[in-house]
């Protein structure tokens, strides 16, 4: 073998292997493309909406919640922009460690609190709201 040929073959390893780890870090990054925008928990009885306060407001265009335990879900408000709100329904029972559809906010707001209201199924809930650009 030829310093020529041993060249090439590890010029063209490098070059596979740089491709790969593009192609992979792209897929990562497609597959992660929903972020926590926070968690709460909601209690047994009240008309009281759990809040969900943000540091900074976050860049979301859909949400959607995940229950830890069973729980009722009633509706979300989304508070953004200069305080202007919008209410999400949802309206369904939701079982342990199940997640409702993606829901749309219109167009992409800068989302600074929520606030979500329902009632669990026993003591208390834990709830997760997800956001996706």
């Amino acid at each position: 073998m030829s310093l020529n040929s041993i060249w090439r073959i590890a010029s063209f390893s490098r070059v596979l292997f740089g491709t790969l780890l593009l192609v992979v870090a792209s897929a990562c990054h497609a597959s992660d493309d929903q972020f926590t925008l926070g968690r709460t928990i909601l209690l047994g009885i009240g008309d009281h909406g759990a809040n969900i306060p943000m540091v900074a407001c976050r860049q979301t265009k859909y949400i959607k919640v995940k229950a830890e335990r069973d729980l009722t879900l009633d509706r979300i408000v989304v508070t953004y922009g200069s305080n202007r709100t919008k209410t999400i329904k949802f309206d369904r029972n939701m079982r342990a460690d199940k997640e409702t559809e993606w829901k749309s906010l219109g167009s992409r707001v800068c989302v600074k609190r929520l606030e979500v209201y329902g009632n669990a199924e026993g003591s208390k809930a834990g709830v997760k709201v997800f956001g996706r650009k």
